[in-house]
């Protein structure tokens, strides 16, 4: 007698085309503001918080051009923004789409205020601590919102995992790739955003590429909307 095959489970990662396309679009985001933040504000990161740490126990060691203050205040406001999240969850109930939706409203709000310090009050010690802080901030309560998606590969902030993933399943090692194309877009996604976030603030400061990264963020919490 045969053991009847068990159904098989619908996977977190295969709710639909518009949320991949929601979070490559955050991924690209994260590059943007990480040029920003490392580029424009004493070489930190305010998303990829990985980096960070090491950043951080490059100024703790003494290495020029590193700040122990930013770095901490990013750490902290990430952090922070993480606990935001997590304490609001119970009020939001069961919907992670919703958390997520409110999250990105939320980051598009506080990013676009960010833009506004850096037109107007350009190139002082207080505005890159504010822009620290606030895009630190907004990134933990995104990443703590987008992490009850539970959609592998997709995290917006971190690649090591993806890039591992993406080279251990490649069609020369043990052929499973199945996500392949979703590892490559997240790629491709955060460099993108960060090419485009170094050009622009290289060029034309952090004002610009902070604007940005708010409209694009605004647009994706309208894209969370609803189901597919």
């Amino acid at each position: 007698m045969t053991t009847p095959t068990p159904p098989v489970e619908r996977e977190p990662e295969t709710h639909g085309l518009r949320l991949v396309a929601v979070l490559l679009g955050l991924t690209m985001v994260s590059g943007l503001i990480d040029a920003v933040s490392y580029l424009g504000l004493s070489r930190v990161f305010t998303a990829n918080m990985t980096g960070n740490v090491v950043v951080l126990g490059f100024a703790a060691a003494g290495a020029p051009g590193f700040s122990v203050p930013h770095t901490a205040t990013s750490l902290g406001c990430f952090l922070l923004g993480a606990a935001t999240a997590g304490r609001a969850a119970p009020r939001l109930g069961v919907d992670s789409r919703r958390r997520v939706r409110l999250a990105l409203t939320v980051e598009a709000g506080l990013v676009g205020v960010s833009a506004v310090v850096a037109f107007a009050w350009p190139d002082t010690n207080g505005t890159r601590y504010a822009l620290i802080a606030v895009t630190a901030y907004a990134l933990g309560l995104r990443n703590a919102a987008v992490r009850t998606l539970r959609v592998a590969d997709l995290t917006t902030t971190v690649l090591t995992m993806t890039v591992t993933a993406l080279a251990a399943e490649f069609r020369l090692a043990d052929a499973t790739g199945h996500r392949s194309a979703r590892r490559s877009a997240s790629v491709l996604a955060m460099a993108g955003g960060a090419c485009l976030g170094g050009w622009l603030v290289l060029h034309h400061g952090p004002g610009i590429p902070l604007l940005l990264a708010a409209l694009v963020s605004g647009v994706l919490a309208l894209l969370t909307s609803g189901r597919e």
